[in-house]
């Protein structure tokens, strides 16, 4: 039985005419749902306790509390850097430079260190602006398995969403209704825990709303979902 491996995956959310907007990608045919739309994020660093000093908006003791581990901030750090790196969002406490998208390919390469890029630009982490409400592990009997939190965020002003054009091929913004509707249709293929995170939305119809919502999934306490098949 393989060990999952700790990831971490953001629903990323913005206001639209239509209501909250969800940031969903397309990753390149043969990757780990490949071809299916989901939600960027992807597995720890072996080094990405280094960027804890960099995390800001949330004490470390509450963070490990609150996801019943011992080294919270790592994920916390994984998916503000997966972030950045599939889809050119970065959830900062500093306004972001433009010129900062320039180095995405060299920190997917492993060229250049995240803490490194972190200190070189004067960036933090904005731990703050990512709420946790969900954990999923990958049934045992898969051949890949992993052990993923997912988290809550809106998108930054002033950035627009980038796809790296080499491990996510596609982006597209869809309402939590409107991508269920679609995969219904066949018109677009979600992975289980993807979508019975979009059914669990139902009825939020703003921002303010969603966050309210994840909020009231930690005062409840945040179950581990493991299906089986």
């Amino acid at each position: 039985m393989p060990t999952p491996r700790p990831s971490a995956t953001v629903v990323l959310l913005r206001d639209s005419d239509h209501g909250p907007q969800i940031l969903f990608i397309k990753r390149r045919a043969g990757d780990a749902f490949g071809d299916a739309w989901t939600f960027p994020g992807g597995v720890l660093d072996s080094d990405e306790y280094l960027a804890r000093n960099y995390c800001r908006g949330l004490a470390r003791e509450k963070a490990d509390s609150l996801l019943g581990v011992d080294n919270a901030l790592d994920y916390y750090s994984a998916v503000t850097r997966e972030l950045f790196e599939e889809a050119g969002v970065l959830l900062g406490n500093e306004a972001a430079d433009e010129s900062i998208g320039s180095f995405r390919d060299a920190l997917y390469a492993g060229q250049l260190a995240w803490t490194d890029f972190l200190a070189q630009h004067q960036l933090s982490i904005a731990c703050d602006a990512l709420h946790y409400f969900a954990h999923w592990i990958t049934p045992t009997v898969m051949p890949k398995r992993w052990t993923t939190r997912f988290f809550l965020a809106q998108m930054p002003e002033g950035q627009d969403v980038q796809p790296d054009g080499t491990e996510v091929v596609d982006s597209i913004w869809l309402t939590a209704d409107l991508a269920l509707e679609n995969a219904r249709r066949g018109l677009g293929k979600l992975p289980y825990p993807t979508r019975k995170t979009l059914e669990s939305f139902n009825g939020l119809d703003s921002i303010d709303a969603y966050l309210a919502w994840a909020r009231q999934c930690q005062e409840n306490g945040i179950p581990t979902i493991q299906p089986e098949m």
